[in-house]
């Protein structure tokens, strides 16, 4: 018996629930990178880099390809950097409408505010 779908999208979503496997997804959706060129952009240590890195390949969400010494990543499909840009879309849209609400508070907070005495410290 199979998983149902909703399963699945939510191991899928589990597997993009870390912030250097979308570090990592990001590069790739520009081009293939390979490992020495993707640790100083996501920033973390050379074997959390690779745990990370075979997460996405179990998920075939990247592919390698080896050249010399050297293995290139990139991305299996597109849809996945349309995912990400969808994702950006949404948040910028859940962060303006926060900053619109932060904003309404502070001029709320500065209305209500009694004014300051003189001489008190």
């Amino acid at each position: 018996m199979t998983a149902p779908l909703y399963q699945l999208k939510a191991e899928f979503f589990k597997t993009l629930g870390h912030p250097a496997r979308i570090r990592v997804l990001e590069l790739l959706s520009e081009r293939e990178h390979s490992v020495a060129e993707m640790l100083p952009e996501v920033g973390i240590e050379p074997a959390h880099l690779s745990q990370q890195l075979a997460v996405l390949r179990r998920a075939n969400l990247v592919v390698t390809r080896k050249e010399g010494s050297t293995v290139y990543y990139s991305m299996t499909t597109p849809h996945v950097a349309e995912l990400l840009r969808v994702a950006r879309t949404i948040l910028t849209g859940v962060l303006a409408g926060q900053a619109e609400l932060l904003a309404d508070l502070r001029a709320t907070q500065t209305q209500t505010q009694p004014p300051s005495s003189p001489g008190v410290r």
